[in-house]
């Protein structure tokens, strides 16, 4: 049950995303006189829809995204020099002018969206990737300042009966030939609290397990808090061999990828993990932080799906690192929603979806920008070359020329779509043959 509700609040939250980011290029463009005829949420068949004013809004059967119809959007043939219609693309781009023209009411070219200044242009189009960046920064800020983020704590979660080898699982049974663990030996229990280590007062498990690592075998006073009482205990940490990690956070790997160890001190505890709320100042940051990770990603797009080719029709494994789609979306959603495990209630699993649902708006951001048509950040670079064209016109005060003719980009956004298309329908095959778990 828990999985269908994570699965139904992934479908809710996309669609009112995708709701928002065509209400993010709808408001704009109605502000700026454009007539908007149509808002709807989803393709092909309509199931519902209804006409307020001058736009018709609804539903219709696919909901794999939406659509604004601006009235105007292609200049017409008149305006832009009745360019030749020979090729195939060149009557692809007469078309597109025909159709946008035939919407342009009889007294109202100049409510067509092609009549726009440049920065009004950039302004509707980037309205929806925005939208999606602002819903990312809210549920960023719910779950940063509302549910906090995980930390661990000087509070012992569990306290180990045996020095488990690196290399051996660390979920493996303790036998009669693994070294006791120190701090068990010590009488450290599981909810004890750690006060001091040698005299020196501890805050935080970061702090704590820098002291440990570097003590071993030296007998250490230690002073815990239990049962709100303080009890002090003396324990000596063994010197075990254990990863060594970079300033990152990082293991360092020899030259065959291996886990470098190094000697170091070892009690055998672990910390439990709370979550702790942030400072507002924190959420711009993360968002920031995140918009460029997805940047890099959306960056290596091609590659990326190279390697998911070969993960899904060959032998290889696909990474957690790979990219996914609706479905696995989807997948995701359902296993944040019923993890299960110590430590992990409702508000831990909403705040993981909530994280999920932003970096989803997040990457639809991103690859919105992206600047091939039909992505809105194909517009947006129309908009700037017009924009441009114009500025060197005036700056050599040379006539103000007409405006761009972007239906001659048309054939490409049609191109564009078929490999989205076909990128899209892969990715429900990986998602559902081969997907991505997180549990």
């Amino acid at each position: 049950m828990a999985y269908l509700v994570g699965v139904l609040i992934a479908v809710v939250v996309l669609l009112a995303s995708i709701a928002l980011h065509e209400v993010g290029h709808m408001v704009p463009a109605k502000r700026f006189g454009v007539r908007v005829s149509h808002y709807f949420v989803g393709f092909g068949p309509t199931l519902w829809s209804r006409t307020k004013g001058e736009t018709e809004y609804g539903l219709k059967a696919i909901p794999l995204g939406g659509f604004v119809r601006l009235v105007g959007m292609y200049a017409p043939a008149e305006a832009v020099g009745h360019p030749a219609a020979r090729t195939w693309a060149g009557r692809l781009a007469q078309d597109a002018r025909d159709a946008s023209a035939s919407e342009i009411r009889e007294g109202e070219d100049g409510r067509a969206f092609y009549r726009l200044s440049t920065p009004k242009k950039l302004v509707v189009m980037l309205g929806g990737p925005v939208m999606n960046l602002l819903i990312a920064f809210v549920l960023l800020a719910i779950v940063l300042l509302g549910f906090g983020v995980p930390a661990t704590t000087t509070t012992l979660s569990t306290v180990s009966q045996c020095v488990i080898p690196a290399g051996d699982a660390s979920d493996r049974q303790c036998t009669d030939a693994d070294e006791p663990a120190p701090g068990a030996a010590a009488g450290l229990r599981p909810g004890d609290t750690v006060v001091s280590w040698d005299g020196t007062d501890v805050s935080s498990w970061d702090e704590l397990t820098t002291l440990i690592r570097s003590s071993g075998g030296e007998a250490t006073p230690v002073v815990v808090e239990r049962d709100g009482s303080p009890v002090e205990l003396t324990v000596t940490p063994v010197v075990a061999q254990r990863p060594s990690y970079d300033a990152d956070g990082n293991p360092v790997l020899d030259d065959d990828g291996e886990p470098v160890t190094v000697p170091v001190g070892f009690l055998g505890v672990s910390p439990t993990t709370v979550r702790e709320a942030t400072s507002v100042a924190e959420v711009p940051r993360v968002v920031a932080e995140r918009t460029w990770q997805t940047a890099t990603v959306v960056a290596t797009l091609p590659a990326r799906m190279v390697d998911l080719v070969q993960t899904t029709f060959g032998s290889q494994e696909r990474g957690t690192d790979s990219i996914i789609g609706i479905v696995g979306v989807g997948r995701f959603a359902g296993e944040i929603a019923s993890v299960e495990g110590t430590g992990i209630d409702w508000s831990v699993r909403l705040a993981g979806l909530l994280e999920m649902l932003a970096s989803l708006n997040i990457a639809l951001f991103v690859f919105n920008l992206i600047p091939l048509p039909p992505l809105d950040g194909g517009h947006v670079a129309a908009a700037l070359w017009e924009g441009a064209r114009r500025q060197v016109a005036r700056l050599r005060k040379a006539p103000r020329p007409g405006p761009f003719d972007s239906a001659k980009l048309v054939p490409l956004a049609y191109s564009v779509f078929v490999v989205l298309g076909a990128m899209g329908l892969l990715l429900v095959y990986a998602d559902i043959v081969n997907p991505v778990t997180i549990t």
